[in-house]
């Protein structure tokens, strides 16, 4: 049974995640890391106000990792599909994080003590005994999604360690009719009107090489998704979603944290015009009937390896076309129904996050003319089916005219 779990930041060593007696585990900084000035930052949440570190005040219970480490593992379906390939029980983090270190949102690795980390060009150790290969890829989420890599003429390959690809690979739904296609949409929506979106394409399923055996999905298309934390030449770019800022459970991402305390972080650490940023796509969010920018829906990342920044928008779906009385996740000034969203809720939005009331304003107005504009036209050219195409205009507009 692995006892030790090293936890390095691309390459340099941050500290190590001990399992102890009685189903509890504990994280603890290394020293030279903890000591360094000039350190690269893993989050926000393990920073004091003195700018030195902040350690864990007690151990992690029932099997888990400490909340920020949790983060980093695949939730629900995902993770259950990936536990029963590498023969671990889903609940059992610590076991999970050891299969799935290699491969971790953002720069961070967490591999067994005494064992060195994989080169790219060697084959999985498990593929070489015989047994299933777990698909380490383990972007943290619900919906079932795997890495992958486009070649040289434009196909795309589910890597056969699972590590390594510089894709995002995401599958249709069991459940909901065309949800690659809505994400699309939104996510060229959001670009239209100048908001950061990763690099994105539909693919067909029939077109993707190396996919495991999950069902029947024939002809059906998959979202493929740019990695932002991973560079040109494949370097890891730290990331870290707002669950994990906050230093909450994976669970609690609907709770505890509203609109207003995110924005306020934002413009205290990154800046007032990154907080705008924020309130342009918190206004999109609400524009475009997304019930589910939870916590683990935005992240920052450190394109330096010390400085945040928000990340590109991702998970950009409208919800409402599948839960007609869906919400919003998190709180907004004291609402979260739709149709409650108003000027005035802006304005107190703003006044909780400590914005300038006239620059929120300004932001939103710019973002329903844009989002309204750019619509007219999108709605016209998608893939998405008659119907859903029809709630969410309803919804677009009704939200708009109160917002005008």
């Amino acid at each position: 049974m692995v006892e030790k779990l090293i936890v390095l930041l691309n390459d340099r060593l941050v500290g190590s995640l001990i399992r102890l007696p009685g189903a509890q585990s504990f994280f603890g900084f290394d020293e030279f890391y903890a000591n360094d000035l000039s350190r690269p930052t893993i989050s926000q949440f393990y920073l004091s106000s003195d700018g030195g570190l902040r350690g864990e005040t007690e151990p992690a219970k029932n099997k888990l990792v400490p909340n920020w480490f949790s983060n980093l593992l695949p939730e629900g379906p995902l993770r259950a599909y990936l536990a029963q390939r590498a023969e671990v029980r889903p609940d059992a983090e610590f076991d999970l994080l050891a299969v799935l270190g290699d491969d971790l949102p953002g720069a961070i690795r967490v591999v067994v003590d005494g064992a060195r980390p994989r080169r790219k060009d060697e084959g999985d150790p498990s593929e070489q005994k015989g047994k299933p290969r777990p698909l380490r890829f383990s972007l943290a989420g619900v919906q079932l999604k795997f890495s992958g890599i486009i070649g040289a003429r434009g196909g795309l390959t589910i890597t056969a360690s699972g590590t390594g690809g510089d894709w995002i690979v995401k599958l249709p739904s069991a459940i909901y009719p065309v949800v690659p296609e809505n994400e699309a949409s939104m996510l060229d929506l959001a670009e239209q009107i100048g908001l950061n979106v990763p690099e994105h394409r539909l693919t067909a399923m029939s077109d993707i090489e190396g996919l495991p055996d999950l069902g029947t999905f024939a002809g059906r298309q998959a979202l493929a998704v740019k990695r932002f934390d991973r560079g040109s030449g494949g370097e890891r770019i730290h990331i870290e979603d707002l669950a994990q800022v906050f230093g909450l459970k994976p669970e609690e991402k609907y709770e505890k944290v509203g609109y207003a305390r995110i924005a306020e972080m934002i413009g205290m650490i990154i800046g007032a015009a990154a907080a705008q940023d924020f309130v342009a796509r918190l206004t999109f969010t609400i524009l475009t009937g997304n019930g589910d920018m939870h916590l683990k829906n935005w992240s920052l990342m450190y394109p330096d390896g010390r400085t945040p920044a928000l990340s590109p928008a991702y998970d950009l779906v409208s919800t409402v076309p599948y839960i007609p009385t869906d919400r919003l996740a998190l709180n907004f000034a004291g609402k979260k129904v739709f149709s409650d969203v108003s000027k005035a809720q802006f304005l107190t939005f703003a006044q909780k996050a400590r914005l300038s009331e006239r620059e929120t304003l300004l932001t939103v107005e710019k973002t329903v003319d844009a989002t309204v504009s750019a619509w007219k036209a999108l709605k016209l050219n998608t893939l998405l089916e008659g119907e859903i195409v029809r709630t969410i205009d309803r919804h677009l507009q009704a939200v708009a005219r109160r917002l005008n």
